[in-house]
């Protein structure tokens, strides 16, 4: 039995092979490093997204700076739910070399829960801080995803314009659209706080204190209720007891009664 040598592949191949697949960025996989609760108000059940109830998420971000760039990324995490850099994470990129600035991620901003006013929160702390240092800086524009729901899509639209962007469509292809604004200080860097309130840490500490306290008082309420509906047990036991005697009685009484009358 033969046995075929492998062929060795040459280091240009190798090379080339290597090429064709483009390093990762550096920043590519970090992990947050700073945390806050969010708070959604209950609204209205929504026809496409269905009952809106009041619910805490966690908003964590992490940042880092060069020479050459920055990179703002902020996620949105709820309880059961698996953080992916393809949902509920929104990324600001600033160039410093051509002073541009940019929004990822390039799939798109995708919330989960949706029409809960959380879009439009985290464009405006990316806006606020953008602001802080690049003002000046000119945006670039980006494509816009597909939505076949006109209302949905001019929901959308309503909210990138609200927040400083100017949207276009193709004159051929109603769906296609697409975002730009000219600097960043053209941006809008306020949202909704009836809908996303952020729940500071002594806040939130609060808050647990004050829910202890009226889990306490209800759990006093409800062994004084308990006692109060056992007391009416007992006294609804003695006066059906008393019941059924006064009725033995009466029956013994009517009884004698017929003997009597009939003797």
């Amino acid at each position: 039995m033969t046995e075929t040598p492998e062929t060795p592949i040459a280091p240009a191949e190798n090379a080339e092979n290597a090429e064709q697949v483009p390093p990762a960025h550096p920043w590519a996989e970090l992990a947050p490093e700073r945390f806050r609760l969010l708070r959604l108000a209950p609204l209205a059940a929504d026809k496409y997204t269905g009952p809106r109830p009041l619910r805490f998420v966690e908003l964590a971000q992490v940042e880092r700076h060069s020479p050459e760039e920055s990179l703002l990324r902020l996620f949105i995490h709820q309880t059961g739910q698996k953080r992916s850099h393809k949902q509920n994470t929104l990324e600001v990129w600033a160039d410093h070399e051509n002073k541009t600035l940019r929004f990822g991620p390039e799939s798109g901003l995708s919330i989960v829960p949706a029409n809960r006013g959380l879009g439009r929160f985290l464009l405006a702390q990316a806006v606020l801080w953008a602001q802080k240092s690049w003002s000046h800086y000119l945006v670039e524009g980006g494509t816009l995803a597909e939505n076949g729901h006109e209302e949905q899509r001019q929901l959308r639209d309503h909210f990138l314009q609200t927040q400083g962007f100017d949207v276009e469509y193709n004159l051929e292809h109603q769906f296609k659209g697409s975002y730009s604004a000219p600097r960043v200080s053209a941006l809008r860097g306020d949202w909704n706080q009836d809908k996303v309130q952020i729940i500071e840490l002594l806040d939130s500490a609060s808050m647990l204190e004050q829910a202890d306290q009226n889990l306490a008082k209800q759990e006093a309420h409800i062994a004084e209720l308990q006692e109060q509906i056992a007391k009416y047990r007992r006294e609804d036991g003695g006066l059906r007891f008393t019941i059924v005697c006064l009725i033995a009685f009466c029956l013994f009484q009517a009884g004698l009664l017929i003997w009597i009358a009939t003797r």
